[in-house]
């Protein structure tokens, strides 16, 4: 039986080398964002075996470059047709590495959050689920705009990749609070001394900057370079060479890890499992002899170990824990003292935390009201609104993805079920919000006038993100509220809030806004101002 069972194997092997096509090329995915065809540049060796495991590189390209070129710079030649962006896979001739590379189109030019990010991973999953992937040594590099997306994925996950290289890197507001997740991560920097668009600055106070937190991070900065890094960090394939060195150990002797989300809530063999979102908390966890654990955290309420052997005692904060021997041990915080058990998940938790932006990284439709009789001038200025937050793309930029725009009586139970929501209107204008009326924590007076009130709260397993009265965009140019200058513009507005934000004519006359708190209500200062005159009224 052994045999037949073997020499079925070697059949299933050469059958599967036969149809895989080697060399550059073209491939994609299907994405459950809103169906599509996503697709990515690939690079097989021409030496591909099936039997055995390959490195993968994710090169995250720059912005205006198109995944192609994405490629084609990873493996050191430039790209010189047109303005870059048009270079085809057919005239490139790589020298054979025993790698896997991948480059997703992430949509185009629009940083690596929310549904870019999400492709990435999505990329990842499908080359894993095509090739056999050596999953200890995944790599992640990317150039400018992908530079800063490799650093900010690397530092919200870093137990994904083995070691990470961004070249000439623009970094997203904030990043560098993160900065110490890279402990266990090897980082090398690449930046031109000339660099006219991202100052060279940047990338030596972010090398400063982790190698004071010990992690190995490289930097190599190139004499009279510009903003073209690439064609030195990655000339003769040099890039492979290095991370050839480094295997992802999924179960260091340390760990540290920082966090404002469960989103990003584990690392390694730490899991988070009590914080408040919004809120920086820490762990740090280290392995002693003898099943041995010792923690300190700051923020948390909850967390999970899983070791692959079982832990004897845990210290955490000073004080011992004394356990049953397991390989997965979970502790609360209760009434100030941390006690063996898993904390009971509160109403905000993965997957429902928001803050607003969460609304729009997904799956989601964009609803404008029909209830209240309006005049037909005021229903098209009602779709209008709708349809002017679903336009992410620009005559400059276009983006490969596109929204729904829906009537509330459009809307279906299947909607409901699979989407989340961006809701404009009032209970008394969108038959939508009224139907969720009693599920949402805030609602606009129906006689507010000049006010702009913009939340999201979660409905079953999404999010409903309610504009009423003024969209949130209003006068918002006018506003000095910093945000990843690659997002799309409607993107980028609402990443610089939190859970919600209350308005007196404009964006830039702000009356509180803030982060509900883990039962999902307004926290109590805040609660007096957001209802105070009767404008907004709380539930």
């Amino acid at each position: 039986m052994w045999r037949i069972l073997s020499a079925v194997t070697v059949l299933a092997e050469l059958l599967f080398a036969q149809s895989v096509s080697t060399g550059p090329q073209m491939a994609s995915f299907m994405s459950k964002v809103d169906d599509s065809t996503q697709p990515y540049a690939l690079y097989v060796p021409a030496s591909f075996d099936p039997s055995k495991k390959y490195p993968l590189v994710l090169s995250l390209h720059a912005e205006d470059i198109t995944p192609q070129v994405g490629l084609i710079r990873v493996f050191g030649q430039t790209s010189r047709v047109a303005d870059g962006s048009l270079a085809p896979l057919r005239f490139f001739r790589p020298r054979d590495v025993d790698f896997l590379v991948a480059s997703p189109l992430a949509r185009g030019t629009m940083g690596y959050q929310g549904i870019a990010e999400r492709d990435v991973y999505d990329v990842l999953a499908d080359v894993e689920r095509k090739f056999p992937v050596d999953e200890d040594r995944v790599f992640l590099t990317g150039t400018s705009m992908g530079g800063g997306g490799a650093l900010r994925m690397a530092l919200t996950r870093p137990d994904v990749w083995a070691a990470v290289a961004p070249v000439c890197p623009v970094t997203a507001p904030g990043l560098e609070a993160l900065a110490a997740n890279a402990l266990n991560l090897p980082v090398r920097l690449f930046h031109g001394e000339q660099d006219p668009l991202v100052p060279v600055a940047s990338s030596r106070l972010w090398q400063r900057r982790l190698v004071d937190l010990n992690v190995a991070a490289d930097y190599i900065e190139y004499p009279s370079v510009r903003h073209n890094a690439w064609d030195y960090a990655y000339r003769g394939e040099s890039l492979f060479e290095w991370f050839s060195h480094f295997r992802r150990n999924r179960f260091p002797e340390r760990v540290r890890f920082i966090t404002d989300s469960y989103q990003y809530g584990s690392a390694y063999w730490v899991r988070i499992d009590g914080l408040t979102p919004g809120t920086p908390a820490s762990i740090e966890a280290w392995q002693g002899a003898k099943g041995e654990v010792s923690v300190k955290t700051q923020n948390l309420d909850g967390f999970t170990l899983t070791l692959d052997h079982p832990i004897a005692t845990v210290t955490i904060d000073g004080s011992t824990q004394r356990i049953r021997p397991a390989s997965s041990v979970s502790f609360s915080r209760q009434n100030g003292k941390w006690m063996s058990g898993l904390l009971r998940a509160a109403a905000k938790s993965r997957g429902t935390e928001g803050p607003i932006l969460a609304a729009v990284s997904g799956r989601h439709i964009y609803v404008y009201g029909t209830a209240g009789d309006p005049s037909s001038e005021e229903l098209d200025y009602r779709r209008k609104i709708a349809e002017t937050a679903a336009a992410w793309s620009t005559p400059r930029e276009r983006l490969e993805l596109s929204f729904a725009v829906k009537a509330d009586q459009a809307v279906t139970q299947q909607d409901l079920d699979a989407n989340d929501l961006v809701l404009f209107g009032t209970r008394e204008t969108n038959s939508v919000i009224a139907g969720l009326a009693d599920r949402l924590p805030l609602a606009l007076a129906a006689g507010a006038a000049d006010y702009g009130l913009l939340f999201v709260a979660p409905v079953g397993h999404h999010y409903a993100l309610v504009s009423s009265g003024l969209p949130w965009w209003t006068d918002a140019d006018d506003t000095a509220r910093p945000a990843d200058r690659y997002l799309p513009k409607p993107m980028a507005q609402l990443s610089t809030f939190g859970d919600y934000v209350l308005f007196k004519g404009s964006l830039a006359q702000v009356v509180v806004e803030g982060r509900f708190d883990r039962g999902w209500k307004v926290p109590a200062d805040a609660a007096v101002k957001i209802t105070a005159g009767g404008t907004v009224t709380t539930r």
